[in-house]
This record gives structure tokens, C-alpha cells and sequence, in this order.
């Protein structure tokens, strides 16, 4: 038994390793695929992705993600423990655990994980969460953040979107257009931030307000 303990140990530990080696990794070099990508194409879907630093993404893109998405980024540590509580009461009383994710765990989830709602698959986001809020800047979560998200079947990061919806680079992306792309986000497959429905259109809006709040209170200035 204490053999079979010691394994287990070692095995811990270098697993452990291995995803720090993964993290620092993808600090300073490009993600070059992810799990949801693989799956995606697998199934038919193809990838269109070009990756682009933040410098090159329209600075509305970020303000938008950030005021959709999770307005506490720039002062997280990577949860918001408020979502987290409530998704915990609807789980105990029977319902399936909802969403309330931030941008980090996203961006955990994304870069290194399979698309699944198990506890193994959230334990295994929290753990990769806590990496990179530890070992990345806020600057280089958006970045990723923003270059692996899907935005349409097969579409993946900001200059592929908004070629794909707008016929223009990610650095051109108007005002409007971040709102309508970052509305989209949660269901990227069945809505279009190039023809939007009334939804979409409404939410856009509301987007475009937070994201005025947003700039004013230096709420994005972690993504300069």
C-alpha cells in the first residue's frame, strides 16, 4: 500500500509538472490548437483561425468581451465565487450546472480542456484556471482569451470573426461590431453578430452601454 501511495505521489507530482511546462508554454508562444477545435473539425466543421496579439484587435473588442462576459476581470483572481455559490444551490437542488464561468476559466477551458460539464472536467478548469492567473499577466489571458474563443461553426479567434462576419480585419472592428460579436458568445453557432435578430440586436446595445461604463471606470486598462 505504501508503494502503491509512493506511485501515486510521483504520478501526481509529474502530472502537475507537466501542466505548468503547458502553461508557461502557452505564455509566450501561440496556442496552435485546442480540444474543441480538434472536435469540431473531426465532425466536418473546418478551422478558420489566424492568431493576432492584442495590439492588432480592436481595443472595442476587449472593452466589449470584458463588459459582457466578466466586468471583475482586471480584479479577479480567476472566479467569481458569487456565480460559483449559486451554480453550487441549483446543483443540490437537482438542476444541471449553469454557466457564470469568467473570462479566465474560459480561457482555461478553452486552450487546454475538452468541452464537457463533468466535476472532473470543472476540477481540471479550476486547476488550470489557478495556472494561469498565477503564471500569465491579465494581458496575455485576454489575448488568448480572444484568439481561441469560437465565433461561428469552425471560426475561432477575433481577426478569423471578423473577417468572417465583417469582411475586415480584427483591428478595424467598429464599436458596434465588438458588442454584436461579444453578444454572441454564449451561442456563437446559432446567432450572428453579421445578421443579427432582434435578441441580438437589443443585447448589443446594452452591451455597447457597459462597455461605456467599462471604459470609463479603467475596467479593461489590465488589457493595455
Amino acid at each position: 500500500m505504501r508503494r502503491v501511495l509512493r506511485w501515486a505521489l510521483v504520478g501526481a507530482l509529474g502530472l502537475a509538472a507537466l501542466t505548468v511546462a503547458w502553461t508557461l508554454l502557452y505564455r509566450v508562444v501561440p496556442v496552435p490548437g485546442t480540444p474543441l477545435m480538434l472536435i469540431r473539425a473531426m465532425g466536418g466543421s473546418g478551422m478558420d483561425r489566424s492568431w493576432e496579439p492584442l495590439d492588432a484587435i480592436s481595443p472595442h473588442l476587449a472593452r466589449a468581451v470584458i463588459a459582457s462576459e466578466d466586468t471583475a476581470f482586471c480584479g479577479h483572481g480567476g472566479f467569481d465565487w458569487a456565480a460559483i455559490g449559486t451554480a453550487l444551490e441549483d446543483n443540490e437542488e437537482g438542476k444541471s450546472l449553469r454557466g457564470g464561468s469568467t473570462i479566465s476559466q474560459q480561457t482555461a477551458k478553452n486552450a487546454f480542456l475538452w468541452p464537457d460539464r463533468s466535476w472532473v472536467r470543472k476540477g481540471a478548469e479550476a486547476w488550470f484556471t489557478l495556472l494561469i492567473e498565477s503564471l500569465w499577466p491579465k494581458r496575455r489571458i485576454l489575448e488568448v482569451y480572444l484568439n481561441i474563443v469560437e465565433w461561428d461553426d469552425g471560426v475561432y479567434g477575433a481577426e478569423a470573426a471578423a473577417r468572417h462576419h465583417f469582411r475586415k480585419p480584427a483591428a478595424a472592428l467598429t464599436r458596434r461590431e465588438a458588442a454584436l460579436l461579444a453578444v454572441v458568445l454564449p451561442s456563437p453557432r446559432h446567432w450572428s453578430p453579421s445578421r443579427p435578430g432582434a435578441y441580438v440586436a437589443r443585447r448589443a446595445g446594452i452591451i455597447e452601454r457597459r462597455m461605456a461604463v467599462v471604459e470609463r471606470g479603467g475596467l479593461a486598462d489590465c488589457a493595455r
